[in-house]
């Protein structure tokens, strides 16, 4: 008889197999949905966009089995039908735009996302254990003050929409942002393991909360002064809000203090009071949030307002929409084209399989058992989590607009690399998290003194 014990741990690599065909097939529905209600007419290209789409997703699957066998098996998925879903409403803005046989937007995306699901395969395998990122604290925080300074630049540098936030080489334009906040997880992951102790360090109490010391402030306001120095001469609020609010939430999970968030939020609010004084740029974005009907601005919001409206509680349907109506349909507002077409239900859909993404890499974070791996983990959920909410929020007026893109789902092949270069690396995380203890490799980064939590997630 066959003792349970005997039969190991599972890997889940069949279920994730089984779950990226589903995800693979809802996509091909969504396309066919598209073709039916615009056109009238099945795809022809129906068995091919599915073979491309499937073939790129098994592909990746195969370098986790051999790789990386017990990787969290819904991560994978997601980030697939996320991005499947992305392509289908870009072959249906190709179509609204009288361009349904060149498919541009549609058929980039498809060639960025091959491309960056590459380069996520390439990281698995090159990166054998994400232990040793940690040698590379310093360079990294180095490579993202770098990337954050690059559209600075006179001659390669180029502004877009009032933000200087792009280069361009040549043909090639590129957002280094989007790879600074891996950079930059990777820094405040590698930093706090080791400061961790001292910012814990008991302060002064102040109507109930314990206070750090004076000291022990200067990492949070240095990543406040940076965050400001992005609003200021990059004239991005979005990326400012977004790297600030990473190192609040990693500074958290490393000591575990309120005080630090009252800390983070109190700074936060000074520098929004303060850049609304100063800069007319975030002075029209609040009064652009606070009446995005008021005649004499920009009706941006307003028509993002207005095909959610249109949308209702079930959509119009898939391709029965318009959303060419609303400004960059394709990437900072492609929410609201969801919206309009899925309707209220469709987009409840994806924010669930975004909070279940973000679920997955903090449940990896829990599993793992270095410090260092808890916080690149966190880090690297909480840098979808509050992009996602900053997107949604600004394109929902619950926060000022702010001009991120939508993971997976906008245009873009700088989004794309940077965010299933996170997938990868959360993979590669919980790979670890997962694996039975015997089977862990010992090795950790040179100088480490650091003790391995043997904690078996559950």
């Amino acid at each position: 008889m066959i003792s349970i014990a005997s039969l190991g741990p599972r890997s889940g690599r069949n279920v994730e197999l089984l779950l990226l065909v589903g995800a693979v097939g809802l996509v091909m529905l969504a396309y066919v949905n598209v073709e039916v209600g615009a056109n009238g007419s099945v795809p022809p290209n129906l068995l091919t966009q599915g073979a491309v789409l499937l073939g790129i997703a098994v592909a990746f699957h195969l370098v986790l089995r051999w790789r990386a066998a017990y990787a969290d098996p819904l991560i994978l998925p997601i980030a697939t039908l996320l991005n499947g879903l992305g392509i289908v409403m870009l072959h249906r803005i190709d179509i609204a735009r009288s361009n349904p046989f060149t498919d541009g937007l549609a058929l980039r995306q498809l060639t960025w996302s091959a491309l960056a699901v590459a380069i996520a395969a390439a990281v698995i395998i090159l990166l054998p254990d994400h232990r040793l990122l940690r040698r590379y604290t310093y360079i990294a925080g180095l490579a993202a003050v770098v990337l954050l300074l690059l559209p600075l630049l006179p001659f390669i540098g180029r502004e877009v929409l009032g933000a200087r936030i792009w280069i361009s080489i040549g043909p090639f334009s590129f957002q280094p942002g989007e790879l600074a906040k891996i950079a930059l997880a990777i820094f405040f992951a590698g930093y706090l393991v080791t400061a961790r102790d001292a910012l814990s360090v008991s302060g002064r109490k102040v109507l109930g909360l314990i206070l750090p010391r004076g000291k022990d402030l200067g990492p949070i306001l240095v990543a406040w002064v940076l965050s400001l120095g992005i609003l200021v001469f990059q004239r991005d609020l979005g990326s400012s809000l977004l790297f600030f609010g990473l190192f609040v939430a990693m500074l958290y999970v490393a000591t575990e203090r309120v005080s630090w968030i009252a800390i983070g939020l109190t700074l936060l609010a000074v520098g929004t009071y303060v850049a609304y004084g100063l800069f007319s740029h975030v002075q029209a974005r609040v009064t652009l949030w606070l009446d995005p009907f008021a005649p004499g601005q920009s009706d941006q919001v307003a028509k993002g307002l207005m095909g959610l409206a249109a949308g209702g509680l079930l959509g119009t349907g898939l391709g029965r929409g318009r959303p060419t109506e609303t400004y960059l349909a394709e990437s900072d507002f492609i929410f609201p084209s969801f919206g309009e077409e899925l309707g209220l239900i469709g987009l409840f859909a994806l924010i669930l399989l975004y909070a279940l993404l973000v679920q997955r890499g903090l449940r990896t974070a829990v599993g793992v058992r270095d410090g260092f791996g808890k916080l690149l983990a966190a880090g690297l959920s909480f840098s979808i989590a509050l992009q996602c909410f900053v997107v949604i929020g600004g394109v929902t007026r619950v926060i000022p607009l702010t001009g991120l893109t939508t993971p997976f789902l906008s245009a873009g092949g700088s989004s794309l690399l940077a965010n299933w270069t996170i997938i990868a690396l959360l993979l590669r995380i919980s790979d670890q998290a997962r694996r039975p203890v015997d089977e862990t490799p010992p090795a950790r980064p040179s100088g480490s003194t650091e003790q391995t939590e043997m904690v078996r997630p559950a």
